[in-house]
């Protein structure tokens, strides 16, 4: 007897929970003997794995293929069944002893009696009163062997489905795994077999062992249920129903049809239990006219001697599969290679031979036919035509598919056929050829099937080609997916390839720049520029509204969206303008809409007075010749008139901010800062230390805020920052320069002895000394130009230091070193007790 490991991927059967009466882990993972059987009906022969099913009359020639080297001696019986209530006659039962010539040469030539429903074939170890005994125990129990026979056909049957899958993963695997993520699914589909999603998630190459492995990835989903849920409730085989129904994989679900028939198989032959017989199952693998069978224990040929228990199919009227197209309205291209007819139903059709000798049947518009050989393919989800060329031949129509259920005619789905001739591409309703380059495009594109469809080739203007990526969405509509990210803009050209025809259909499409998005235009009532919003706004070239144009001016970005300002003609009057559609033209030509606004004015005021409050300036050496000069340690009071809103309320705001905005604060009525006089004019109290901070400087600018829309600006004063003079030292030559000492003298630009600056020390940026190198002073007067302000001439007050020798009667130098002085030469700046350097 040859018992050796089967394949390891059959093992995947979650079996391992299942026990046999002597408590031994039994999987089912050991080769059996094989039968030799054919079934002859008629005239016809077919061999067993063609047979879904017996009828009366049918003759059966069924032998054991033992090696010639085999040392047991198995007894081979043959035993027709008529139910469970109903005792076979002994006569139904037919022994055949496989150690003797004629046995081993001829076995058995069975037919099929009348009333017969089931056939089961014994194997026994030979010993004396085998034959008996098996007779005895059928006829003594024959609804036990009855439930057996149903449950071992069912159990090859889902064994059958998941061989398949195993072998077509395995097949793949190794020579295209990159395939498995396509026909995984179809393979699921078609022999009813939940998959591991997550596997189709792997590299390609680790795909086929993630399918092939664990319960997780083979669970059966045909719907049929453990046939003994409800009668394992007493003996032994209640407890190993038990048992197995703690482990994970029976809580889960894995296998529960096919491990549900091997309990059942399982209790029922544990209940035959002798002490010289015990009762195995064995599964048949049906290959030909070869039954394979495998076992989940080793038979013994001590008592109890192990009898093995198979079931042939089941004598019966045909079931005819059920199979329908999938989806069922869809059109199949006659000219795609290969051809396939996808269906789905009855699992067995993919899993066995029993629809055999299949073909489809074309018809064509005179009236004839046309049958092509076809094939189950579980890969591609239906069955494969084997020369579509021929059905590319006969220009639509439809087609129906006729096979052989064993014995017998089956009339099969019927598929509606079109060819490339007759599809026309075209844009789906809604879609625009205009695309936008520098980012992914979608295209919907519509046939009236798009079962034809092959290759899309996108063409650009340089003539380069690239493929496209799509998929189907609709039978008649097809996603297309266009990568522009590095495209240019200009005219494009998709290519649909579609098979059996030669020429592709193009399509026209124009590729633009990214449109500039428009989300408004806002524009306050009398101005003459307005804000419009968006995105790539960099692209307008003109806004109309109202019969006014707008042309771009300054581009800012706020909170990750431009803003445009759009400037109109001075002196246009736009008081008129009412809230429509303007008109945004881009540089390319492209024209768009955008909501346009028109706002209330925009709150205003004017200037009345101001004044300047400086504690310190009496103190301070420097003297301001111009009104428009505010000092930073001062406070400025000022008024306004309201002027839209022609009153203020207790909410208005007044901004006041340098004019490069770098500076800034708002007063308000309530702080303090603004006093109203009336309800037209305010007082307005700014401290610049306080409320800017001591870094504050130049042009300042007030405006108005009401309801949080600002006016436009108005020019207040400039804010400027004084250095602090302690006085002049000169020597007694009067040809050489004094010393200014003081701090802060970095906020100097220039000092001169003169209003002309004809002699002017120019202070260089980062001065931090104490003491600067100037021109002697006259009279003690220094003219001084601020950093902050530098266009304005002011005048320095300071004290002069110097020997009686070298000054004159007012405080300045005497003729002769005016007359010694080079008033040519440079002016130099440097800290006093350092060398002069040369400006």
């Amino acid at each position: 007897m040859r018992f050796a490991s089967f394949r390891p991927g059959l093992l995947l059967l979650a079996l391992a929970t299942l026990r046999v009466p002597g408590g031994h882990a039994a999987p089912f993972d050991l080769a059996g003997p094989t039968l030799d059987i054919e079934v002859t009906r008629g005239a016809r022969t077919l061999p067993i794995a063609q047979v879904p099913h017996l009828a009366a009359g049918d003759r059966i020639s069924l032998k054991a293929d033992l090696p010639p080297n085999e040392s047991a001696h198995w007894l081979m019986v043959a035993a027709f069944l008529r139910g469970a209530t109903n005792p076979p006659p002994e006569d139904w039962f037919f022994p055949c002893e496989t150690w003797t010539p004629r046995c081993a040469r001829e076995g058995l030539t069975l037919t099929v009696p009348q009333q017969a429903q089931q056939l089961l074939v014994f194997l026994a170890p030979q010993t004396g009163g085998a034959y008996r005994t098996l007779v005895d125990a059928v006829r003594g129990r024959p609804g036990v062997f009855v439930r057996t026979s149903q449950d071992l056909n069912q159990a090859a049957l889902d064994h059958a489905r998941l061989d398949a899958y195993l072998a077509a993963v395995r097949h793949l695997g190794e020579v295209d795994p990159a395939q498995l993520k396509e026909a995984v699914p179809l393979l699921s589909r078609s022999l009813a077999i939940k998959v591991d999603d997550a596997c189709l998630g792997k590299m390609p190459v680790l795909q086929a062992p993630c399918l092939a492995q664990g319960g997780e990835s083979l669970i059966l989903d045909d719907g049929h249920a453990a046939t003994l849920a409800a009668a394992l409730t007493s003996g032994p085989a209640s407890d190993l129903a038990m048992e197995a129904s703690n482990t994970p994989q029976l809580k889960s679900g894995y296998y529960g049809p096919f491990i549900g028939s091997i309990l059942d198989i399982a209790r029922i032959l544990d209940s035959l239990h002798t002490a010289r017989y015990q009762y195995f199952p064995a599964l048949t693998s049906m290959h030909g006219r070869q039954a394979a069978l495998t076992l989940n224990a080793p038979p013994s040929f001590h008592d109890p001697k192990s009898v093995l228990v198979v079931a042939l199919p089941a004598i019966e009227a045909p079931r005819f599969p059920s199979l329908h197209p999938v989806p069922a309205a869809d059109l199949l291209c006659a000219g795609k290679s290969p051809l396939v007819l996808p269906v789905e139903g009855t699992a067995v059709v993919f899993a066995t031979a029993y629809a055999h000798d299949a073909t489809l049947r074309l018809t064509r518009k005179d009236g004839s036919s046309l049958e092509l050989p076809a094939q189950a393919d579980p890969a591609r989800g239906g069955f494969v035509v084997s020369d579509p060329a021929a059905a590319a031949s006969i220009p639509g129509g439809s087609a129906s598919l006729h096979a052989q259920w064993g014995f017998d005619r089956y009339e099969g789905p019927t598929f509606r056929l079109t060819d490339a001739h007759a599809q026309t591409w075209s844009l789906a309703p809604g879609e625009s050829a205009d695309l936008i380059v520098g980012r992914p495009n979608t295209l919907h594109l519509r046939a009236e099937s798009t079962s034809c469809l092959d290759e899309v080739t996108l063409v650009e203007a340089a003539a380069k080609t690239q493929k496209l990526e799509w998929k189907r969405v609709h039978p008649n509509e097809v996603e297309v997916t266009l990568p522009l990210q590095d495209a240019s803009a200009g005219e494009l050209t998709l290519r649909l390839a579609q098979f059996g025809h030669a020429e592709a259909q193009t399509l026209t499409l124009h590729a633009f720049a990214q449109a500039a998005h428009l989300e408004s235009f806002t524009l306050h009532a009398g101005d003459t520029d307005g804000i419009l919003r968006g995105n790539r706004l960099d692209e307008v070239r003109q806004l109309t509204f109202g019969g006014v144009p707008f042309a771009p001016g300054t581009l800012t970005v706020h909170d990750g969206r431009d803003e445009l300002r759009m400037l109109a003609q001075p002196g246009t009057d736009t008081h008129a303008l009412k809230a429509e559609d303007a008109d945004v033209t881009l540089a390319d030509g492209r024209s768009f809409k955008v909501k346009a606004s028109v706002e209330s004015p925009r709150p205003s005021a004017v200037l009345i007075s101001k004044s300047v409050q400086w504690s310190g300036a009496g103190d301070s050496a420097v003297q301001l010749t111009d009104a428009s000069e505010l000092p930073l340690e001062a406070r400025l009071t000022f008024s306004i008139h309201a002027q839209a809103p022609a009153a203020f309320s207790a909410d208005d705001k007044l901004e006041v901010a340098t004019t490069d905005g770098a500076f800034g604060t708002q007063l308000t009525v309530s702080a303090g800062q603004v006093m109203l006089q009336s309800r037209k004019v305010a007082l307005v109290t700014l401290d610049p230390a306080k409320t800017l901070g001591a870094s504050a400087f130049g042009p300042l600018q007030f405006r108005r805020i009401v309801d949080g829309v600002a006016g436009d600006w108005v020019p207040l004063v400039t804010l400027v920052r004084l250095p602090r003079f302690k006085g002049v030292d000169c020597a007694a030559e009067a040809d050489t320069q004094c010393s200014l000492k003081g701090a802060d003298l970095f906020l100097l630009d220039s000092v001169a002895a003169d209003e002309d600056f004809t002699q002017a020390t120019r202070v260089p940026d980062g001065f931090t000394a104490t003491a600067l190198r100037i021109p002697h002073p006259r009279q003690g007067k220094l003219y001084i130009r601020l950093r902050d302000d530098p266009a304005i001439v002011n005048v320095a007050l300071v004290e002069v230091k110097a020997p009686p020798a070298a000054m004159d009667g007012m405080g300045s130098p005497g003729p002769e070193h005016l007359q010694a002085q080079d008033r040519s030469a440079p002016a130099t700046v440097t800290a006093a007790g350092s060398e002069p350097a040369t400006r």
